[in-house]
């Protein structure tokens, strides 16, 4: 069963006071008119629909409500998990920047040099080589990438992949894609 139509089933007040009772105990439609003061007309009248829907079943005499329908109307009709494409064509340096990277944005930076490392060739394809862009230019492109942007443009400098002078900045390292 699709989830809107389980959805639809429910919609009314009169169909959910009655599943909710056969799913707090209520087993036949007296007791089920007992537990909410529904008049026993109403009660029929929607245990016919949820049967009809697959919600509720009779069993020995005893209404009961199929309570997994959901889970089942859920795994049928779930939307297929989102394929993430890979950063980068090495699939070492893909399954570091999967780890650090989402959304365009860095979770936190690595410890570890080496995924560091990766990270930043990564970013440093942000800029253009041989463009050479002030200090409030690099800030913005750093921004989008990490909070703490001031510490990005550090370790791109450390690491070789960026030179500065006199607030202006340069890229000198990373891979050039052609």
């Amino acid at each position: 069963m699709r989830p809107d139509a389980l959805c639809g089933l429910l919609a009314e007040p009169d169909r959910l006071t009655t599943f909710a009772a056969l799913v707090l105990g209520a087993a036949t439609p007296s007791e089920v008119a007992a537990s909410t003061g529904l008049p026993a007309r109403q009660i029929v009248a929607a245990l016919r629909r949820l049967e009809a829907g697959g919600l509720v079943t009779s069993v020995d005499g005893r209404i009961v409500a199929e309570a997994n329908a959901f889970k089942e109307a859920v795994r049928e009709h779930a939307p297929p998990p989102a394929v993430e494409e890979d950063l980068d064509p090495d699939r070492a340096k893909a399954a570091v920047l999967r780890v650090f990277v989402r959304d365009g944005r860095i979770l936190r930076m690595p410890a570890a040099r080496g995924k560091r490392r990766i990270i930043l060739e990564h970013i440093v394809a942000s800029f253009e080589p041989g463009i050479r862009y002030p200090e409030r230019a690099v800030d913005a492109i750093l921004r989008a990438w990490y909070d703490d942007h001031a510490a990005l443009r550090r370790y791109l400098i450390d690491e070789g992949l960026m030179s500065r002078e006199n607030a202006i900045y340069w890229r000198t390292g990373g891979y050039v894609t052609l």
